[in-house]
């Protein structure tokens, strides 16, 4: 079906892999209006919060007829909290059609038993049922009928940013780097109109497979069920349980469970590093030392001799060097483990912008040969050019300390 679903209602803390990740998708013009609507601070009812978003309310026999009845063929992913469908609705009237006629949708069925499921069901229509960007996904309705409950999306033809990256089936073939700079773009602006005054909202699951791409391969943010209301006043923070996905999460939240924009960014510089790499942010396949991907990467990134041996080979030669070290830096400044020191999402949005802007008038650039045997051929091999390069390197190398809470719903 080659599209992938983000995740399906993510819960707590859990590993970054999880290979039934899969999408949604829509027309690539919708959502393209921005809310100037900000969600309320204040915690809400289930009726308040259904009435006030502005979505279709759809009965579930409409839904049901759309997916053929949640034909197994329809699925285009599963998880935890659910499963989603492909389906087809009218256009103009919403109600179910053919197969292959009107708009292509993607149905998310939450389960049944599933309370957790229930509160970021919720969280969804709070969030994506008020805000609006061209760069947020696009939820068209909801159903809550007896004990179902479901989310109706646009559907994204492209899947996830993850399958892109990681997979290699022959559906999905690696993105360039031309269009890695612009999906990571894209996701920038979704994430900073998240943080800014109109809607104030923390992300808290920024990953691969919640990046989903349209047919031009424009970025658009889903899975809004760990989203949480900024801090308000004169607080700093957001005290909460820790939740999100292993390995792209902040060191400090998972550690005290204080959430601010600052820990989004932290997961935008993993997610930076994946595009760079071509590898996951947790992999258990890889040598113990390299199954974590910012550990693996940290010694490299500030390195203009040792750049060269995080990069993707799949897209060897498309890059030139100045936009790898701009990206890697940028990588390097999100990742910092003192959240003051990474940069704001408007920041990101603008280091981005004139890197998409640059790299359409750059040629291929060196490959991984030709920069490797500049450092074979170089003085850097004595031990005094060693010392001077370790020196230069990333000062964040070593990872910051921190205690546990005990009652941390870390899994592994």
């Amino acid at each position: 079906m080659g599209s992938c679903w983000g995740s399906c209602f993510s819960s707590s803390i859990k590993d970054g892999f999880d290979p039934k990740h899969s999408g949604i998708g829509g027309n690539s013009g919708s959502g393209s209006k921005v809310s100037s609507a900000t969600v309320p601070s204040t915690p809400r009812t289930e009726g308040e919060i259904l009435q006030s978003s502005n979505l279709k309310s759809f009965p579930f026999t409409e839904l049901k007829a759309a997916t053929r009845n949640f034909r197994p063929d329809s699925v285009l992913g599963e998880g935890g909290f659910g499963c989603v469908f492909k389906g087809w609705i009218d256009e103009h009237t919403l109600t179910a059609a053919r197969p292959g006629t009107g708009m292509v949708i993607a149905v998310k069925r939450l389960n049944q038993e599933s309370f957790q499921g229930h509160q970021e069901w919720l969280a969804e229509i709070n969030y994506l049922g008020q805000l609006y960007h061209p760069n947020l996904v696009k939820l068209i309705g909801y159903c809550l009928e007896d004990d179902h409950r479901l989310l109706v999306y646009e559907f994204m033809p492209k899947g996830s940013l993850e399958n892109h990256l990681f997979r290699r089936a022959s559906y999905f073939q690696p993105l360039s780097w031309n269009l890695r700079v612009k999906v990571a773009l894209g996701a920038a602006k979704g994430l900073a109109f998240l943080h800014s005054e109109k809607a104030k909202v923390i992300y808290r699951d920024f990953k691969a497979s919640n990046i989903l791409l349209d047919s031009n391969y424009n970025a658009k943010l889903s899975d809004f069920g760990l989203a949480k209301d900024g801090p308000t006043g004169s607080k700093s923070h957001v005290s909460t349980r820790v939740m999100g996905t292993y390995g792209y999460a902040a060191p400090e939240y998972m550690a005290t469970g204080h959430l601010t924009a600052k820990s989004d960014i932290y997961s935008f510089g993993v997610v930076l590093l994946e595009m760079l790499s071509g590898r996951r942010a947790i992999d258990k396949n890889r040598p113990t030392k390299e199954q974590n991907l910012v550990e693996w990467a940290r010694p490299y990134l500030g390195s203009k001799r040792k750049i060269f041996q995080v990069l993707d080979a799949r897209i060897e030669g498309q890059y030139s060097m100045s936009s790898v070290l701009k990206v890697a830096t940028l990588a390097v400044q999100c990742l910092s483990t003192e959240p003051k020191f990474r940069p704001n999402a408007e920041a990101l949005v603008k280091a981005l912008e004139q890197l998409n802007d640059s790299s359409g008038n750059e040629g291929s650039g060196r490959s991984h040969a030709e920069m490797a045997s500049k450092v074979h051929h170089s003085s850097s091999n004595s031990p005094k050019a060693r010392r001077k390069s370790r020196n230069h390197e990333v000062g964040n190398g070593k990872a910051a300390s921190y205690e546990r809470p005990s009652a941390s719903p870390l899994r592994t």
